[in-house]
């Protein structure tokens, strides 16, 4: 292959990396994500920035670590300026495209300060987090208006689904035996089918605008990156038929969780406990519920994407396309007590990544698995680097996994770091925990993983002789644990304090940085003599301070 490689760039929202049959579940089989596995390399240790989906997803779309684009939580814009993926490819001459999620809050204030006009073409792409929006659907809630990101409620109502919310009315809704609507956001209705054919379900709906992106980007040249971000298996947990009840309470898998770690006198991990989707999935019934729609849901995601990746076989893509498969976060399940995401139990905090990379370079390495320290930044200089984007250091915070795609040396980290902004949630107000406190910052390197939480005493767990994380060490007095918080708490602030705000550097800028005495700028030389030891250039060649000219 001579011209560059198109990248399919798949994210599943909430999906857990145990929950695929090539991770090692028991029970869900996903053949398809099994095959892409068996073409690529399976990566085993890869870690999100942030368990919640708005900073995680914006953290993947810069390149860089939640401090560095400020996007928080859920809501809050990524600010204007800020670089991301598809400003690095455009530049490159690559079109990246969006085909689903993105959660992405546009910089309002921001535009308006300078004078961008949200509908100009420079405000567009801001608005969209830096992509060009083939078809964007982020979802709703049940008391959205009808939003004009998507065109999929609109085809819902063109086949006959017609309602003020079609995407909570059909997509997100099942029928009771009397007929009557009951919505998904409730999770005992969790088991009913969705009120709308498996065909018309959004991940079928966008599997297809992605074949339609694809089908439309063969007619040109120009190498593409589609980000195919589907919503699922997020909640609201209900999938179609036949997928609403291939599973059942003998599927579920026991949930990973001890009696100690209920009597744990940390009050920040208390507090989650406490929180409401917390105790609700600590309830066996609610898991029995709720897991089988669950796996049904990944269970469709794979039948979607064997469908793609043979449409892909056929029409010649998938031999000049890389394709990356991962999540935003995981999903707790009720394990550790908890339910949804927002810690940093391996459930919520590490997350599937496969990369089919189709080039012969990545021969050596296909069927094979890394554990190597990944994280979900990592992905941004990787896919620069096969689109022909020069690295860019000074802004890009991630590491190009193309050496381990390669089977060459080059790839190494010590340690992998995630944070969490919990001001807006129950464990604040329940702690009267200050915005500016309420944030907690993981670091792990491989065995221990410790968790600083302003305010509060740190969480430390083993995953050597704690595969489990069961038992919380942070406050354990024995040396080594001492030992430990003490080296990860360094390497915490030796992280903080590294460059991160840089962006507007060039490396034409900083070359310059160093040549001040060749242009002229002449600080702490004694004579000419000096100068011309120094530089190697003669004085009498320096123009900037020659003498002036007659005349």
């Amino acid at each position: 292959m001579s011209k560059k490689p198109n990248v399919l760039w798949i994210m599943a929202d909430q999906l857990r990396f145990d929950y695929l049959s090539c991770y090692g579940h028991p029970h869900l089989q996903t053949p398809h994500i099994d095959a892409l596995a068996a073409r690529g390399i399976r990566f085993t240790n890869t870690y999100v920035q942030s368990p919640v989906c708005g900073p995680s997803r914006m953290s993947a779309y810069t390149g860089r670590y939640v401090r560095s684009h400020g996007s928080t939580w859920n809501g809050i814009p990524l600010r204007v300026g800020e670089p991301t993926l598809g400003d690095h490819l455009r530049k490159a001459g690559a079109r990246a495209v969006l085909v689903g999620k993105t959660h992405m809050i546009a910089d309002r204030e921001g535009m308006a300060w300078l004078g961008i006009d949200p509908t100009s073409e420079i405000g567009v792409r801001v608005a969209e987090c830096g992509f060009e929006a083939f078809e964007r659907d982020d979802g709703l809630h049940p008391d959205s208006a009808r939003q004009n990101w998507s065109a999929y409620d609109d085809y819902l109502v063109n086949l006959g689904y017609t309602s003020d919310n079609p995407w909570e009315d059909f997509a997100n809704s099942g029928l009771d035996p009397d007929g009557e609507l009951m919505s998904a956001w409730l999770l005992k209705n969790s088991r009913l089918p969705a009120n709308v054919p498996e065909e018309h379900s959004e991940t079928a709906y966008m599997t297809n605008r992605a074949i339609d992106f694809m089908t439309d980007a063969m007619q040109s040249d120009q190498p593409w990156l589609c980000h195919l971000s589907y919503i699922k298996p997020h909640w609201p947990y209900i999938v179609p038929a036949p997928y609403h009840d291939m599973y059942g309470p003998e599927h579920i898998v026991d949930p990973i969780r001890s009696e100690s770690e209920k009597e744990t006198d940390h009050p920040l991990l208390r507090a989650y406990q406490q929180a409401r989707v917390c105790r609700s999935f600590s309830r066996d019934h609610v898991r029995e519920h709720v897991i089988p729609a669950y796996m049904g849901l990944i269970k469709q995601l794979d039948d979607n994407l064997g469908r793609l990746f043979a449409w892909m076989d056929e029409s010649g893509l998938s031999e000049n396309t890389i394709v990356a498969f991962t999540s935003d976060h995981g999903d707790y399940m009720g394990d550790h007590w908890m339910g949804d995401k927002d810690f940093y139990h391996e459930v919520a905090a590490k997350v599937p990544l496969i990369i089919a990379d189709p080039r012969p370079e990545a021969d050596s390495t296909r069927g094979t698995t890394s554990d190597a320290l990944v994280e979900m930044i990592d992905l941004a200089p990787t896919f620069m680097n096969a689109l022909g984007c020069p690295p860019k250091p000074q802004v890009v915070e991630g590491r190009d996994l193309t050496p381990l795609l390669h089977g060459t040396d080059g790839f190494s980290r010590r340690y992998a770091i995630s944070e969490h902004d919990y001001s807006s949630f129950e464990m604040a107000r329940a702690l009267d925990v200050a915005q500016e406190d309420a944030r907690t910052v993981m670091i792990f390197d491989g065995r221990w993983k410790y968790v600083r939480c302003e305010g509060f005493r740190p969480v430390l767990f083993d995953l050597e002789t704690d595969p489990n994380e069961f038992t919380d060490l942070g406050a354990s007095e024995k040396a080594e644990h001492r030992e430990v918080r003490a080296r990860l708490e360094e390497a915490l602030l030796a992280w903080s304090m590294q460059h991160h705000t840089r962006i507007t550097v060039t490396p034409e800028l900083l070359a310059r940085q160093g040549k001040a005495a060749e242009t002229g700028i002449l600080i702490g030389f004694w004579d000419e003599a000096e100068y011309e030891a120094s530089t190697g250039i003669p004085f009498k060649d320096l123009k900037p301070l020659g003498p002036p000219k007659a005349g």
